[in-house]
């Protein structure tokens, strides 16, 4: 069809030139007049022409338009007898309903595309909030994480991870973990790649790290991400439970010591009762004599017992306080006089200091009583016989505090051992043999004294010579007073 036109196209113009080149010759040749008719001759030709060439131009317009629609029929061939309730008695009219639902079906299946579109647009959607969410998760968790792909480069490890491992979690992305971390944690990528080659889902171990205020203990779990039956990556979780190693030491500990300590007298109590009760006391002083030794040691028992439930309720914030203004001269006044036998059987001079001014301080009168006790009989029980122990008081009221120390002249703690008399059951190794004692006397007093009043526990101590035991309370001001 193309060329068709084309042809009539390039005669027509072929023409035309001709015409108008036989036009222009005659005009120079036979004058002006005869060179005018012969144009307007030409001009009615051209017209002619023209008019001619459009006639078939819309007759070839009308041909294609008739292929056009038969091609589309011949696309939707309708049934002899029914296509659509359409018959071939219809002619056009059949055909034009065709059309229409065929127009009907391609813009409902449009529609079910752009359903279809939208719906992935906002699965897209999903699955990128979903993957931003996880990387928040991963992120802000406190625990370590590691993610490396099937090669084992590195694809993601959040800032504890980098802390760790002593990396640039964003400059270290897509490069070998191995390189990442550093030839001293070559087990640790050792464990990844045993993973990885396994294809296991989770493997759990402790692994240990080096950190700037020591050792840590980690409870290192690495899974592997399977991805259409193969393992495309490893995520490693690093957890570290040091504090959680060393508190189950310590109730071990606990546990450990308190039953040492309960069997001690229970042990006594149990011997002594036996003797009594087989007649080998024969005689009334041998009978108080054993009275006496299991009357102790029920109170020694007892004693322990308070300790260790004190402590346990300070620790755990459900000990009842009652704290009021009290005067500390007065309250060592009256636990020195409380004391003053336990030092006379060992001729051990206790002295004290004349009331001062003003030393009120605002505390638990029960609880204050016991620490002044405890620091008492501790000094007491590490001194010789014939030694001294000098308790006295001191105010700052700069600093609105008071200060209370006991001194004595007893055998002196080891430097090395100093900073530990006040944990819980901890006992000097070199006094062990001097006194008796369960260690729990010195971490009842920093209790009561840093976390129920707020206030400051010290020691100072030189072998041979002798320690120096204090603490220190906030005044009791009118101002702590009325806002307590």
């Amino acid at each position: 069809m193309r060329r068709r036109e084309s042809s009539v196209w390039a005669a027509m113009v072929i023409v035309v030139a001709a015409m108008c080149v036989a036009a222009l010759t005659e005009l120079f040749d036979s004058g002006i007049a005869a060179g005018w008719h012969s144009l307007f001759t030409v001009l009615r030709v051209i017209a002619v022409g023209i008019g001619t060439v459009g006639v078939t131009f819309v007759g070839l317009a009308y041909v294609r338009l008739a292929r056009a629609v038969t091609s589309l029929a011949e696309q939707f061939p309708l049934d002899p007898t029914k296509q659509r309730g359409v018959s071939n008695s219809q002619g056009p009219e059949g055909l034009s309903h065709a059309v229409n639902a065929h127009l009907q079906d391609r813009d409902a299946q449009i529609r079910r595309l752009e359903a279809e579109l939208k719906d992935l647009r906002i699965q897209s959607q999903l699955s990128e909030r979903r993957e931003r969410h996880t990387e928040a998760i991963i992120y802000s968790l406190r625990d370590a994480v590691v993610v490396t792909d099937e090669s084992g480069r590195l694809l993601m490890a959040n800032e504890p991870a980098a802390q760790l491992f002593g990396f640039d979690a964003r400059k270290s992305c897509h490069k070998p973990l191995a390189e990442v971390v550093g030839r001293e944690h070559d087990d640790f990528v050792e464990f990844l790649q045993t993973t990885r080659r396994s294809g296991v889902e989770a493997t759990r171990r402790e692994m240990q790290f080096s950190r700037p205020d020591g050792p840590h203990t980690f409870d290192t779990i690495v899974s592997c991400v399977h991805e259409r039956g193969r393992v495309s990556g490893v995520v490693a979780v690093l957890h570290d439970i040091t504090r959680e190693k060393e508190i189950s030491r310590m109730k071990n500990d606990f546990v450990s010591h308190v039953s040492h300590e309960l069997k001690t007298p229970l042990a006594s109590i149990t011997a002594y009762s036996e003797m009594l009760a087989d007649g080998e006391a024969d005689d009334e002083h041998t009978r108080k004599e054993f009275y006496a030794i299991i009357q102790n040691q029920a109170q020694r028992l007892n004693r322990l017992i308070e300790d260790i439930l004190n402590v346990s309720r300070i620790e755990s914030g459900l000990i009842k306080v009652h704290k009021e203004p009290v005067s500390l001269t007065i309250l060592i006044e009256q636990q020195m006089q409380m004391i003053k036998s336990y030092a006379e059987e060992k001729s051990i001079t206790v002295t004290g200091q004349k009331p001062i001014v003003y030393d009120q301080v605002y505390a638990d009168k029960d609880m204050i009583s016991q620490v002044v006790v405890n620091l008492l009989s501790n000094a007491i029980k590490y001194t010789p016989s014939g030694g001294a122990v000098d308790i006295e008081t001191q105010v700052n009221e700069t600093d609105g505090l008071a200060r209370v120390t006991v001194a004595d002249t007893g055998v002196g703690i080891p430097a090395d051992e100093i900073g530990h008399v006040f944990d819980k059951f901890y006992r000097v190794q070199a006094n062990n043999k001097q006194a008796k004692g369960t260690g729990l006397g010195l971490n009842l007093v920093k209790q009561i004294v840093e976390k129920v009043h707020n206030g400051r526990v010290f020691v100072t101590s030189q072998v041979g010579v002798g320690s120096t035991f204090g603490f220190e309370l906030p005044l009791a001001t009118p101002e702590r007073v009325e806002t307590a």
